[in-house]
């Protein structure tokens, strides 16, 4: 006998309101997508800066040389959380700019799909702190930097996972398929 019975209220029959149950409504429609429009924008806009690092005339392009990164770094070295990252970029600047750009192509790829998203997601989200550690750091009032709400969309990323339209979830529905065949 449920709690409600035994008050003499009705039982509560199905899923509570909210909880994803079948054939949910537009609530949970909402709740179960809402992730989506976060992959897509971190996904587009870390892929669109990786490419954008070597079809644009600059900063890393052949077309330019990391002059552009340099000047930057050098701006806002002394004033960063992490000057000695700065100091590092700038004995490397080739190094860094080509691993920052692919590194963003790799996150913003695997985030936009949905594969391996937490592991992409820590990622990005280490990429955005160290952009806020070094180059965003000085930028005042703080909420004018962009690298502190990417850092807070990949760190939710990264503790939600990717949601339902993603790689993932199809690569879990499969294995869960597979081992129902196995042990059902």
């Amino acid at each position: 006998m449920s709690v409600t019975e035994q008050l003499g209220g009705p039982a509560a029959r199905g899923p509570l309101p909210g909880t994803g149950g079948p054939g949910g409504g537009l609530r949970d429609t909402a709740a179960r997508y809402a992730l989506l429009p976060l992959r897509l924008f971190l996904g587009i806009t870390f892929l669109y800066a990786g490419i954008d690092k070597y079809t644009d005339a600059w900063p890393f392009s052949e077309a330019m040389s990391t002059d552009q990164m340099e000047t930057t770094l050098e701006f806002s070295k002394d004033d960063a959380a992490a000057g000695w990252l700065a100091d590092l970029a700038l004995d490397h600047p080739g190094l860094f700019g080509n691993g920052v750009a692919v590194a963003e192509m790799a996150v913003g790829a695997a985030v936009l799909i949905g594969l391996l998203t937490r592991l992409a997601a820590l990622g990005g989200a280490l990429l955005a702190f160290s952009f806020w550690l070094t180059v965003t750091w000085p930028t005042d009032p703080y909420y004018f930097g962009q690298d502190l709400p990417m850092l807070a969309g990949f760190a939710t990323l990264l503790l939600a996972g990717s949601g339902p339209v993603a790689l993932d979830s199809l690569i879990a529905n499969r294995a869960a398929r597979r081992n129902r065949r196995l042990f059902g």
